[in-house]
């Protein structure tokens, strides 16, 4: 589907929401492009190199964030064989966190392999997540859930605080099975801007590095430690930019270097 189609469906069909979350008037509409590099392989994985692309689109529609990101990575093993594997991932997120439109497109070599599509509801209960694909289901979500751009506006204001760590139930519509536990751990403290940025967006900006966490719920909503279903570490600036990523996928990890920065004006 278009992105402009997209859109115009979401943006027409959203109800009339609450104030927004405080904090999301610092965020920063843009589009990003990212350079994947591989950064490690774990012993015995095979994998010999992995490069690629991201980019990242934010942009305000008012009374919530619309957000697409496209990812293209291409993984070599010591035989020479390389695959392909690529995303498309939608969402629509109101700005008072209480809604999440969502659609998620995974490929391999070009083949379709999984889609994700929904709406969810966050009430202080919980809410539902209603799946429209990869079948029609609902799920609840936990209590305390947070949805993407809350989490990232508390993550940046739990570290402006001087907090060490943030753990909350998070839902973002990549997967099937609702919200993942989630522990976000801050490291270095928060750091004053630096002039010297490459980034005139970013030259003002203090900034804080972070890793979260995502945990797999058990059967039931069951909770606890565990290994987790995957890790990304990042430098998060005050306007909610990252400029530098590692992204742990079990195997390997992948560097994500901001390469472009690009501001979008507000029709609001």
């Amino acid at each position: 589907m278009m992105r402009r189609t997209l859109l115009a469906l979401l943006v027409l069909s959203t109800p009339a929401l609450a104030a927004p979350e405080p904090g999301h008037e610092a965020m920063l509409a843009h589009r990003a492009a990212y350079r994947l590099s591989l950064d490690a392989a774990r012993d015995g994985s095979g994998v010999t190199q992995a490069a690629g692309i991201m980019l990242f689109e934010v942009v305000d529609a008012c009374d919530a964030w619309a957000s697409r990101q496209r990812f293209s990575l291409v993984v070599g093993d010591r035989d020479g064989n390389a695959i392909e594997t690529s995303s498309d991932y939608n969402t629509l997120e109101a700005k008072d966190g209480t809604a999440l439109r969502f659609s998620l497109t995974q490929l391999t070599e070009g083949a379709v392999t999984s889609r994700v599509a929904g709406e969810a509801q966050v009430t202080a209960q919980g809410g539902r997540v209603r799946y429209a694909e990869p079948a029609a289901k609902e799920e609840p979500l936990p209590e305390g859930t947070l949805l993407p751009m809350i989490h990232t506006i508390r993550a940046l204001a739990a570290a402006r605080a001087g907090q060490r760590i943030l753990a909350a139930p998070l839902f973002d519509g990549t997967n099937a099975e609702g919200a993942q536990d989630t522990t976000t751990i801050f490291s270095g403290g928060w750091t004053a801007a630096n002039a010297e940025s490459r980034f005139p967006q970013l030259r003002d900006q203090g900034s804080a590095r972070m890793r979260i966490a995502f945990f797999d719920r058990g059967p039931g909503g069951q909770t606890g430690a565990g290994t987790p279903d995957y890790e990304v570490s990042l430098r998060y600036f005050a306007n909610g930019v990252a400029d530098e990523l590692k992204m742990d996928f079990g195997d390997f990890t992948v560097n994500a270097t901001l390469a472009e920065l690009q501001p979008i004006p507000s029709p609001c």
